[in-house]
């Protein structure tokens, strides 16, 4: 029982950064209908700003708290800039191009971008000071450290105040109206630019906050981790229904909770034949699996069909 509880709040934790980058794909998808293959590369560029800050400040002796939330500032005003660049130079001039353009554009840009982290902080693995609590509770027989814990809890206020924001605000209004029909919300004295741009902006930052938390997480970095990460969380985001902000919240905790148990349980479920580094294959098993079975997610697809 211990076991299964450990896994549960491993994949709590998990799923929690997972869910943090669904968001940023189904708001892109919802907002314009294309799948912004590149968002996981801009959780990877606010994880490698946010440790290029951290560590001189950890050495000029600032408090560890404080420290990484002026690096999360400082990433989240990188990755905001680059997500708004991303979307005025990269996609902007592509939104009536045939659907096959953008994705191809998507992948050239990830590229791009793992190629520019590679140069500014080399192919080696970077270590993340330890600036944040570390004490363990124990919980029913299972530990649960203060790290998982503020993951946990980060990430459900950040995605309480995305739903906020998008369903209770005039802002939000205008981000719905946009995705159900850009032509009339236009006529309507909505700036489709603007509200698309802010879009791309949003998302980044919850990319960037997903980077510093997966990073202190592992507490590791380095110039390809956002590949792996985007992947999962796309999938992440057709399980609980692409275009639906609460799908990707329950998409990303589902998923993270079936690797965790997938990867606590393959040993024993093989005779020990598979171990849990083979965990990344449940996540595209569930794909695989979601895309046949019910290829509109678990939530539904919550898009209105274009005029």
């Amino acid at each position: 029982m211990d076991i299964l509880l450990q896994q549960v709040f491993n994949g709590l934790t998990l799923g929690s950064i997972y869910a943090l980058v669904a968001l940023g794909y189904t708001m892109v998808y919802g907002i314009l209908g294309l799948i912004n293959f590149a968002h996981g590369e801009v959780v990877m560029i606010g994880a490698l700003t946010a440790l290029a800050v951290m560590k001189p400040l950890a050495a000029a002796g600032v408090p560890g708290p404080l420290a990484v939330l002026l690096a999360l500032l400082a990433a989240a005003l990188v990755c905001m800039a680059l997500g708004f660049t991303i979307e005025r130079v990269a996609y902007r001039r592509l939104r009536n191009a045939p659907r096959l353009a953008p994705l191809i554009t998507a992948i050239g840009v990830s590229i791009v971008l793992q190629q520019v982290a590679m140069l500014v902080w080399g192919r080696n693995y970077h270590s993340v000071p330890a600036l944040l609590p570390s004490a363990n509770h124990e919980v029913l027989g299972a530990q649960i450290t203060e790290v998982q814990i503020l993951i946990i809890v980060v990430a459900a206020l950040t995605m309480s105040g995305l739903m906020l924001l998008v369903n209770r605000t005039r802002m939000g209004r205008a981000m719905r109206a946009t995705a159900e029909n850009p032509t009339v919300a236009a006529l309507m004295g909505v700036d489709a630019n603007r509200i698309i741009a802010l879009t791309f902006v949003i998302g980044s930052a919850l990319a960037a906050l997903a980077g510093v938390l997966v990073s202190a997480n592992y507490g590791i970095a380095h110039y390809h981790m956002g590949f792996i990460l985007g992947l999962k969380a796309f999938t992440a985001a057709v399980l609980g229904g692409i275009g639906n902000l609460a799908g990707a919240m329950v998409g990303g905790v589902l998923l993270g909770i079936i690797e965790a148990l997938g990867a606590g349980y393959i040993g024993d479920l093989t005779g020990g034949v598979l171990g849990s580094h083979y965990q990344d294959v449940f996540a595209f098993f569930v794909l695989i699996v979601v895309l046949i079975f019910r290829p509109s997610g678990l939530m539904g697809e919550k898009v209105a069909e274009r005029a």
